[in-house]
């Protein structure tokens, strides 16, 4: 429930007139500013405006008034209300179309179908107003009029919200299957990904292990030609 009174306005015409509550006193009950108030007193603003009676209404007490008018500081309370009103409950159900608009329903069933299929037929009949069996006839092309049926967009043709339709395609969206809403090329899962790098530093574990291979095999190179060559110069000696 709301701080502020029923039609505050008219409510502080009546308390400036018939209280000698502050100006800041009655701004704050009724949720307006001072200055609003002030012009209210002068007569330059509210001009016209029946001043409505809080008590009368059970929006305040005479005892709250007198409280307020006997000590500037105290700020007026809203009284409860003891009268509940019965909540209004929504129908659910098709949405009722004007008789001349109709005819217009078919056009925009099939605009639907061919524009957004993944719409359920649940929601195509809360946007457009229609039945289950007009639906599936306008599919099978078993209408009536299935030969003159064109495309019509039903926020064009006043049937139903952009806003709706908007809402209806988004829940379509969100219901439908990631494999079914995207195709075409997509990224590669990390499972993919992962195995790529670790393939590439087996890859390079290997050249680098290479490497140290050659680096070895040079030096047993080196050491053999170097055994050779001593072998040589002990021949050469023996020789003379």
């Amino acid at each position: 429930m709301s701080n502020a009174p029923l039609m505050p306005k008219a409510t502080a015409v009546w308390l400036v007139d018939n209280t000698a509550l502050s100006f800041d006193q009655v701004a704050d009950f009724c949720k307006m500013h001072p200055l609003e108030i002030r012009a209210i007193a002068d007569g330059d603003a509210a001009q016209g405006i029946k001043g409505m009676d809080p008590i009368s209404t059970g929006q305040l007490t005479r005892e709250e008034i007198e409280r307020g008018e006997r000590d500037q500081n105290y700020r007026l309370k809203l009284s409860v209300s003891k009268v509940r009103l019965p909540e209004v409950k929504k129908k659910r159900g098709p949405r009722y179309t004007p008789v001349s608009r109709r005819h217009e329903r078919p056009s925009a069933i099939l605009w639907l179908l061919r524009s957004h299929p993944e719409l359920k037929d649940s929601q195509i009949m809360r946007l457009v107003g229609t039945t289950k069996t007009t639906i599936a006839s306008v599919k099978d092309r078993t209408h009536w009029n299935a030969a003159g049926l064109t495309p019509m967009d039903p926020v064009t043709l006043g049937l139903c919200t952009q806003i709706e339709l908007d809402f209806e395609v988004q829940r379509a969206a969100k219901e439908k299957p990631m494999t079914q809403q995207y195709g075409g090329a997509t990224l590669l899962p990390a499972s993919e990904t992962t195995r790529k790098e670790d393939e590439f530093e087996a890859d390079a574990h290997h050249e680098r292990a290479g490497h140290d291979q050659d680096d070895l095999n040079v030096d047993a190179v080196f050491a053999k030609l170097k055994n050779i060559g001593g072998g040589r110069k002990h021949d050469d000696e023996d020789a003379e």
